[in-house]
């Protein structure tokens, strides 16, 4: 199957953004829980270089990575940026000094993040931003609403959401322009997702969705290896082309939708050749039929 290698984001657009059909995620390049810095500095600053050199052009990151750690990476690797080059962030939530994860999500909040992120990341303007929404905590259209009114300023370019219900995506869909979903997706994680507070996080419905309405999936978490423990699919078509499991699980995203963008993350330089390799697998009509 031929699969296309690029994907325009927000294409109707006056801003439409051309990416390369991998891109590479941040977060694996913090240290221990996704906090502190990398245990491996010199090796986290030369994956973002290698990133470039291997034609990435969209890096997801957040500032609560690290916490920061990944913007600062980010900038002291790549500044001043390749004029092609996407850096997307996250806001919505923060990090406790014990690890934990908290919400960070009214209207103060949200400003308050991407004044950070642009000042980490030495930029004048967020070109993608996603909304991360925390199940049950604050008010998902209030939100919204602060995220279109910064982007109407110029401190955003352009607006997505991440981790949200398929209600939650046909909300923000009628209250302004969303280009892009983030949310976790993956052979082994297709399903919809129930949270403790009765809602449901991501799925099929999502990626339908996204299709209809000419909006990017981004799926996060996406290198799990089964959808349950007697899965061997993944092993077996990877046995099949030489290739790893990883590769595979990437190779299957690239092939599954158009509108997705995969963004693997990993801390290690040798792991994200072999990622890239991805790119470069070609899965048949009947592998993609037996991955069903």
């Amino acid at each position: 199957m031929s699969i296309p290698k690029t994907i325009t984001i927000a294409p109707n657009s006056k801003h439409p953004l051309t990416i390369n059909r991998l891109g590479y995620g941040t977060m694996r390049l913090t240290g221990e829980g996704i906090y502190g810095e990398p245990p491996n500095r010199p090796e986290a600053i030369q994956i973002l270089k290698k990133a470039l050199e291997s034609g990435v052009n969209f890096i997801d990151t957040a500032d609560y990575y690290g916490e920061d750690v990944t913007n600062r990476l980010i900038a002291e690797a790549l500044y001043p940026y390749p004029a092609n080059l996407v850096i997307c962030t996250k806001v919505g939530a923060t990090r406790r000094p014990d690890k934990s994860w908290i919400p960070f999500n009214t209207p103060d909040n949200l400003r308050t993040a991407i004044e950070n992120n642009l000042r980490t990341l030495k930029i004048e303007q967020v070109t993608m931003v996603h909304y991360r929404v925390m199940p049950g905590v604050g008010n998902f259209e209030e939100g919204m609403e602060a995220m279109f009114k910064m982007q109407e300023e110029g401190k955003i370019l352009h607006v997505g959401v991440s981790n949200v219900s398929l209600g939650e995506l046909e909300t923000s869909i009628k209250m302004g322009n969303i280009v892009s979903v983030e949310n976790m997706y993956g052979h082994a994680q297709r399903k919809t997702l129930k949270t403790p507070h009765g809602e449901n996080r991501g799925g099929e419905e999502v990626l339908a969705k996204c299709e209809e309405n000419g909006i990017v999936l981004i799926p996060y978490f996406s290198l799990i290896n089964a959808l349950g423990k007697n899965d061997t699919r993944i092993a077996e078509v990877a046995a099949k082309y030489n290739a790893t499991e990883a590769q595979v699980n990437i190779a299957w995203l690239l092939h599954k939708s158009p509108t997705i963008l995969p963004i693997p993350g990993t801390s290690s330089l040798n792991h994200f050749v072999e990622n890239m390799k991805a790119a470069d697998l070609k899965l048949s009509v009947d592998d993609m039929n037996f991955l069903a």
